[in-house]
């Protein structure tokens, strides 16, 4: 049974309107003029220390903006139990920043002791699906609220897998009770690498517990193979058929809460702004009734 949650905020808190990952060299403008910018996401692992200036900065932002917090070292799917030190920063952020949205990936990054600067993948199995709706259990338990769990971009399959992705994310919602972040852009890039439909896929996810919507670049390479490979790397603009595959995401979910990551090669806030500008674009010209997701028990 999913640990018991005290109340939170509903997985829409964030306004459905696009959003930016934060980045201090645009706070400034930021103030200025954020337009068409409507919510900030952060890294948590960022401001998991005691004051500074990025505190700081964090705390004035958070009186203007509804803010998104994005966890990326908590290792969810690995074998080891969640690091408690990690646990207990991350709930001290949560409390005094009270952010409208808290998220994580499902993925593992630490093994026996070492800790990988990488979000590695995981077969699914149920015996991963038990061990995944554990640790989400004790994270939620700990911070008090229901998490986003974002789907992965995926480079190889794993042959013992017994559960597809989108059945896998929606059964570790429907035990855990937390919700869905919907990356339209690792759709893309596992679609490509691993040679299955993105709208598919789409298709198949529970769209209706998808509380944010991630957009980002990636980059063009090949294999040993010499197969193109797709490589998520939040570095460069959102390319013409994420954005089409967002477009099609939300002809069927309805409006969400849309965020460019852009964490390498960090543009100026024009061009950031711009991409935020088309995304709102694509929140603007929705259908006048989107189609209603079919909400799974």
């Amino acid at each position: 049974m999913p640990a018991a949650i005290s109340p939170a905020p509903a997985l829409n808190a964030l306004p459905s309107a696009p959003g930016v990952g934060y980045k201090p060299q645009h706070f400034s403008q930021i103030l200025t003029d954020a337009a068409p910018v409507k919510w900030l996401e952060i890294h948590a692992e960022n401001y998991m220390g005691d004051g500074g200036r990025p505190v700081a900065q964090l705390r004035h932002l958070a009186e203007l903006f509804p803010i998104s917090v994005h966890g990326v070292g908590l290792s969810i799917g690995g074998e080891a139990a969640l690091d408690t030190t990690h646990l207990a920063r991350l709930q001290r952020l949560l409390a005094w920043l009270e952010p409208s949205s808290f998220s994580e990936h499902l993925a593992w990054s630490t093994h026996e002791g070492h800790f990988y600067n990488d979000l590695l993948p995981l077969p699914y199995t149920d015996a991963t699906l038990t061990r995944v709706c554990d640790h989400i259990d004790q994270l939620q338990a700990a911070i008090g609220r229901p998490m986003l769990l974002e789907n992965p971009s995926s480079y190889l399959a794993f042959a013992e897998s017994t559960w597809s992705e989108p059945e896998f994310l929606t059964e570790i919602s429907r035990r855990t009770g937390c919700g869905l972040l919907l990356d339209v852009n690792n759709v893309f890039v596992s679609a490509n690498n691993l040679g299955f439909s993105p709208q598919g896929y789409i298709d198949d996810f529970a769209l209706e517990r998808v509380g944010e919507i991630h957009l980002g670049g990636h980059d063009s390479d090949t294999d040993d193979q010499g197969r193109p490979l797709l490589i998520d790397s939040h570095g460069c603009a959102v390319v013409d058929p994420v954005w089409a595959l967002l477009d099609y995401t939300l002809e069927r979910a309805g409006p969400k809460p849309v965020l460019i990551e852009w964490d390498t090669d960090v543009p100026d806030w024009p061009l950031l702004a711009a991409e935020a500008e088309r995304a709102a674009f694509a929140l603007g010209h929705l259908p006048a009734v989107a189609s209603e997701p079919v909400v799974r028990a």
